[in-house]
C-alpha cells in the first residue's frame, strides 16, 4: 500500500491530537487532515475544538453527536450482560471506543480518505480498540497513530506544534488524564500513579464526597423493559436523559467512584479511578431484577458469558463474532427481564431493598415458612436421597 494522501483523524482537541495535525502532514506527508470530534454527552463545548482543528492545518472539522446512538447501541447492550471488566470496572470509557471507531470509518468512506488515525499513545488500551475496530468494519484502511511513534516528551510535543503556529495557553497542564463521556470519568496519571497515594477530592466531578451528601436517605425506582431501563421514579424517559438524571441523583449520594488496579491490554498494570454512578447503579438493579425473572441455570450460566463479554469490550473486541454471537444469547435471556428494582441511596451506599415484575417466578407460597407454605416436605427426604447416592457410594467405598 502506498502513501495516505487524505486521513480522518479522531480529534479531541487537546496537545496530542492537535499536533497530530501537522505532523501527519509534515512528517508522513499526508495532503488532507479531516478531523473528527465525537460528542458522547461528555459537557464539553465542541464548537471551539472544531475552530481549533481548523486554525491548526485541518481541511475540514467534523464534530458527530453520537450520544443518543452511545447509550442506546452500547451501553445498553452492556448493561444487559451486566458487563463489569475484573468485576468491577463498568466499561465507560472502553464503551465509546468501538463507537468513535465506526464514526471515523463511515466519515473515512463519506470523504473518501484512503487512512484513519488516532493520538493514543503505545502503552495504553484505546490504540488496541481503535485499530482492531477500523479493522473489523473496513480492513482496506490504513490505521496511522502519530502519538504511538514520535517518541517526544510533553514539552516537546508542545514546542514541535509551536513551530507550525500553535497555540497552548495553558503550558503546565494538570497532572492526571482525565476521560469523560455520558457514562462516567476515568482520571489516571500523576500522583495516582502510586497505588499508595489516596485520590485527592478534586479530581471528582461527578460525585460528591460522603461529608456532602445528604443525611437523609432518597428512595428511586428504576424500570426495565427486556432488560433496558426505561423510567425513573415512574416516568418514563429517553435513554439519555434517564442517563443524565440518574448519574446527578446518585452521584448526590456519593456513589459511583472506583479505585482500582487493573491489567490493561498490553500486559501491564496501571491505577484507574473511575466515576459512573448511574451505569454501576443500573448494572446493580438489572442483575437483581435478573434474579426474580430468570431460572437458576440460566443465571449461573450467563455469569461466565457476562466475563467473556466484559473481556472482549476492554480488549477492543466489540465488533467479532464471538460478540455478535454472545448478544443473541444474551438478548434471549432478556425477553421476560421486565419490572421495577427499588434503590435506597445513603452516605455512598446504593441498597436494592425491593424488586417486582409481572414475570416473577419467585413464588410467596413456595418460600414462606408460614401457614400458607405450599411446599411438600415429605419429597425432600427422597429427594436427598437420590441427590445424596453418588456422595454415598464414594463414601462406602472410600471410607470403608
Amino acid at each position: 500500500m502506498g502513501r495516505a494522501k487524505k486521513v480522518v483523524l479522531a480529534y479531541s482537541g487537546g496537545v496530542d491530537t492537535s499536533v497530530c495535525i501537522p505532523y501527519l502532514k509534515h512528517e508522513w506527508g499526508i495532503d488532507e487532515v479531516i478531523t473528527l470530534a465525537a460528542d458522547l454527552g461528555q459537557g464539553d463545548e465542541l464548537g471551539p475544538i472544531q475552530a481549533k482543528a481548523l486554525k491548526s492545518g485541518a481541511v475540514e472539522s467534523l464534530v458527530e453527536d453520537a450520544t443518543s446512538e452511545f447509550v442506546t447501541d452500547y451501553a445498553f447492550k452492556a448493561i444487559k450482560a451486566n458487563a463489569l471488566y475484573e468485576s468491577r470496572y463498568p466499561l465507560s470509557t472502553a464503551l465509546a471506543r468501538p463507537l468513535i471507531a465506526k464514526l471515523l470509518v463511515d466519515a473515512a468512506e463519506k470523504y473518501g480518505a484512503d487512512a484513519v488515525a488516532h493520538g493514543c499513545t503505545a502503552k495504553g488500551n484505546d490504540q488496541v480498540r481503535f485499530d482492531l475496530g477500523i479493522l473489523a468494519l473496513n480492513p482496506t484502511l490504513k490505521v496511522l497513530a502519530p502519538a504511538r511513534e514520535w517518541k517526544m516528551s510533553r514539552e516537546q510535543t508542545i514546542a514541535y506544534g509551536e513551530q507550525f503556529g500553535l497555540d497552548f495557553p495553558v503550558k503546565k497542564s494538570s497532572p492526571f488524564s482525565i476521560d469523560r463521556n455520558l457514562l462516567g470519568r476515568s482520571i489516571e496519571a500523576g500522583p495516582l500513579e502510586d497505588p499508595m497515594t489516596e485520590p485527592p477530592e478534586e479530581i471528582y466531578l461527578m460525585t460528591k464526597a460522603i461529608a456532602d451528601t445528604p443525611d437523609t436517605p432518597e428512595y428511586i425506582e428504576i424500570g426495565f423493559e427486556k432488560g433496558i431501563p426505561v423510567s425513573l421514579n415512574g416516568q418514563t424517559l429517553d435513554p439519555v436523559t434517564l442517563i443524565s438524571q440518574l448519574n446527578e441523583v446518585v452521584g448526590k449520594h456519593g456513589v459511583g467512584r472506583l479505585d482500582m488496579i487493573e491489567n490493561r491490554v498490553v500486559g501491564i498494570k496501571s491505577r484507574e479511578i473511575y466515576e459512573a454512578p448511574a451505569l454501576l447503579v443500573l448494572i446493580d438493579a438489572h442483575r437483581d431484577l435478573e434474579s426474580l425473572t430468570l431460572t437458576a441455570d440460566v443465571t449461573q450460566y450467563k455469569k461466565g458469558i457476562e466475563e467473556t463479554y466484559s473481556h472482549l469490550i476492554y480488549r477492543g473486541l466489540w465488533y467479532s463474532p464471538l460478540k455478535e454471537s454472545l448478544d443473541a444469547f444474551i438478548d434471549h435471556t432478556q425477553e421476560r427481564v421486565t419490572g421495577m428494582v427499588r434503590i435506597k441511596l445513603f452516605k455512598g451506599n446504593a441498597n436494592i431493598v425491593g424488586r417486582q415484575s409481572d414475570y416473577s417466578i419467585y413464588s410467596p407460597n413456595l418460600a414462606t415458612y408460614g401457614e400458607d407454605d405450599h411446599f411438600d416436605h415429605k419429597a425432600a427426604e427422597g429427594f436427598i436421597y437420590i441427590w445424596g447416592l453418588p456422595t454415598r457410594v464414594w463414601a462406602e467405598k472410600t471410607k470403608g
